[in-house]
This record gives C-alpha cells, sequence and structure tokens, in this order.
C-alpha cells in the first residue's frame, strides 16, 4: 500500500534550533489583539517608521522605471555600490578598503549574518555569541553546524564580554568570535580601548573578529561608534556587518555590506554567489544615493537625532508613569528592567508573561528579553518606532498597566 506523504514529517530539526520562538508567540499576541479590534501601539519590531530621504527614493524609482535595471545584477560585480561604500567607510571612518576584494554586498546584513558562518566554518567548529545577543547569531550557527560558546553580557560590565574570563581553551578553540556595538538589544556602545583589548585576544588566539555595526549611525549625546576597522591591522583578524536598513531607513530595501578580512570576505562571496544573484539594480542606486548624501552632509541629516529625541520624550514620560528605565545610549531601543507592578501578582512574572499581559491589557507590544538568550530574563525591549505623540500615549497605557488600572487604559 502506498504512503501518501500524510503520515510525514517535512521539517528539518534544524528549524527548532533557528532561534527564540517568543518572536512568533509576540506575533500571535498582536493578531489576537488586533482581531478583537484593539488599538495597538507596536514597539516590538525595530523596523523604521519614516521613509528614507526624497533623493533616496527618487534614485530607485528612476532606476526602476529603466529598462536595463531588470537583469541579474550578479553577486561578483555591483562595483559602483561597493565603491560608494569603500567611500563612505573611508570619509565616516578613515578606513581604507578595496571595493573589489575586501567588500561583499549584502543583502541587508541580516543576510551575510545568516550565511558568514556557511562559509568560514566547518561543521564542529566552534564559534564565540553574546548572550543576549540578535537572534539570527545563534540560527547561522545551527544551520553551518556550528558549536556557540556563549559569553554573558551583563549590566555590571556595562555589557561587555569578560574577555579575560574566557578559558583559553575556549578561545583556542574558536574560529571567530561576534560582537554588536552598539548592541541590539541591549544599546550598549563600546569603545576603541575595548576593540583593541578584544584584537589583541584574536590575534593571539588566531580567531576571527565579526562585528556586527548595523547601528554605527544610531548613537546619541553627541556619540560616534567607532570602526574595529579603524585599528592598526585589523583587516588581518576581523570582518565588519554594516547595514542602510537603520541607519537611512531602508529596512524594507534589503542592502548592506560586509567589509574587512579579504579571505573571509571571498568565502562569503564564493558562497553568495551559489545561493543568488545579488541586490537588485534600482536597491543598488538607491543605497549609493543614501551614502552620497551622508558623505555631503557628513551626517548632519542623521537619523539619530529622531530617535534622542524620541528615547528622551519616551524616558521621561515612563519615569512619571513610575517605571524608572536607564536612557540607551545608542540604537533604537530601550533595554530595560521589568517595572515595579502595583499590584500582587507581578513580583514573580517572567519577561514573557509580563509582555504578553501588558499587550493584552493595553495594546502595547513589546518583546521580551528572554527571547535574545538566557541572560536576557528579567528585561524587556522596547522599539522606539512611532512618533512622540504615540510613545507618549505608550507610556500613558503601560502606567495603568503597571498600577493595575485597567478601566483607565481606553483605546
Amino acid at each position: 500500500m502506498s504512503n501518501d506523504g500524510r503520515d510525514r514529517h517535512w521539517r528539518s530539526s534544524r528549524l527548532s534550533q533557528l532561534g527564540s520562538s517568543i518572536f512568533a508567540e509576540v506575533a500571535s499576541w498582536k493578531r489576537e489583539a488586533m482581531a478583537g479590534g484593539r488599538d495597538m501601539i507596536d514597539l516590538g519590531i525595530g523596523s523604521p517608521d519614516r521613509p528614507p530621504l526624497a533623493s533616496v527614493r527618487n534614485a530607485l524609482s528612476e532606476a526602476a522605471l529603466r529598462e536595463d535595471s531588470y537583469a541579474y545584477p550578479a553577486v561578483g560585480s555591483g562595483m559602483p555600490f561597493k565603491e560608494a561604500a569603500a567611500a563612505w567607510m573611508l570619509h565616516r571612518f578613515g578606513v581604507q578598503a578595496d571595493p573589489a576584494s575586501e567588500l561583499v554586498t549584502l543583502m541587508g546584513s541580516q543576510d551575510g549574518l545568516a550565511h558568514l558562518a556557511m562559509a568560514i566554518c566547518d561543521p564542529g567548529d566552534k564559534a564565540l555569541l553574546p548572550d543576549p545577543g540578535y537572534p539570527i547569531y545563534g540560527a547561522s550557527l545551527a544551520l553551518a553546524g556550528v558549536q556557540a560558546e556563549l559569553m554573558p553580557l551583563r549590566e555590571e560590565n556595562d555589557y561587555l564580554p569578560d574577555l579575560d574570563g574566557i578559558p583559553s581553551p575556549v578561545w583556542d578553540a574558536a574560529k571567530f568570535i561576534l560582537v554588536n556595538y552598539p548592541n541590539n538589544p541591549l544599546s550598549a556602545i563600546a569603545d576603541l580601548s575595548f576593540y583593541e583589548r578584544l584584537l589583541h585576544k584574536a590575534k593571539k588566539h588566531d580567531v576571527l573578529v565579526v562585528h556586527d555595526l548595523a547601528y554605527s549611525e544610531l548613537a546619541f549625546d553627541g556619540c560616534r561608534p567607532p570602526s574595529m576597522l579603524q585599528l592598526p591591522g585589523a583587516f588581518h583578524h576581523i570582518v565588519e556587518f554594516h547595514s542602510l536598513s537603520k541607519s537611512f531607513n531602508m529596512a524594507g530595501c534589503r542592502i548592506g555590506f560586509l567589509v574587512g578580512n579579504r579571505d573571509a570576505v571571498s568565502a562569503l562571496r564564493e558562497l553568495k554567489d551559489n545561493i543568488d544573484y545579488g541586490v537588485f539594480t534600482p536597491v543598488q542606486e538607491a543605497g549609493i544615493a543614501a551614502l552620497r548624501e551622508a558623505m555631503a552632509d557628513d551626517g548632519r541629516a542623521s537619523v539619530s537625532a529622531v530617535y534622542e529625541r524620541r528615547r528622551d520624550s519616551f524616558v521621561e514620560a515612563l519615569r512619571a508613569e513610575g517605571w524608572t528605565v536607564d536612557k540607551p545610549k545608542a540604537t533604537m531601543f530601550i533595554w530595560a528592567k521589568l517595572p515595579k507592578m502595583g499590584w500582587d501578582k507581578g513580583s514573580d512574572w517572567s519577561s514573557r508573561t509580563i509582555s504578553q499581559e501588558m499587550l493584552h491589557s493595553c495594546g502595547v507590544a513589546i518583546i521580551p528579553g528572554e527571547a535574545f538568550g538566557s541572560e536576557g530574563e528579567g528585561y524587556v525591549r522596547i522599539a522606539l518606532v512611532e512618533e512622540e505623540a504615540r510613545l507618549l500615549e505608550a507610556a500613558r497605557r503601560i502606567g495603568c498597566f503597571i498600577r493595575g488600572e485597567y478601566r483607565d487604559i481606553g483605546g
């Protein structure tokens, strides 16, 4: 008797390792809230709520209307965007990179983060990852069959890994170490002195440093996050991811790049040559326009000013409502300890349950800290992706939730 396949499970066991199920849960909570007709303020996913500059949109639309824009873009070519990215690296960080051999264009930095371990590691290799950390970090290792060695990031150490606390055998066994500053979800920053210590360790143990610098242009209070590639000799041991998604409001366009050590860049380019045909040419042209605008005004039109204003208004409003949170130094996120609840059930709630109850009770969506790893328990991540008036309304609702004043929440 033939089997029609209905009893088979067409699902790889790898899928269970790809990341936290909490993101899927939060999505289902949001669907439930919206189906019930609730006005929802979504401060969960870090997707910019503003469009790119008009010049960027014009470059995209004009290129999309050209008849010659619809051939395969090809990963191996696309030199105009890579040249613009290299020029921006020089302008912004003083870093000289060869666009042909030390830079590869990506469909957003997440594309590269998802595939880098496959390109530079073999199954059974090990890599050092942060905890908490962006979920694709661990998911990429699961896909590549690489074992994660977790580095706890804790408030008492300014959310930096304890480099000296990692045993030498762990360093020696690691193929690469991944760091991310400014950090998602922690909003922490790092300076060149930390990077110097990290590079010293990497050289000593022959480990590649992978730096996710997607938030380089979203820092506040006059901070200008550096690139690790500014350090002398960095190109021997470092690769760095850059993204146009958050810095230039181009999240939906899917464009970014990896720059640094030419062997690692070449390996990722070779893998990408076998996976896709590169970023749509009009998107690359929009990226060129965005980078040129940034160089022309030297960052004066940076989106960081928008998020800094939102940060200040929202943090002040939350504090007035009874939830004292720290002001983030960078990114579009607030990393906050769980609030002290004004009613009897709050003392033993997890980040998951408090996030779920907040959404169901007052229609404000945030992300539980445990979505980013075990070290994230006890915290939540809040995205500043609404205009100030909506953020103030979210703070009002959250205050009512903290105090248990459900009937006063409204909306």
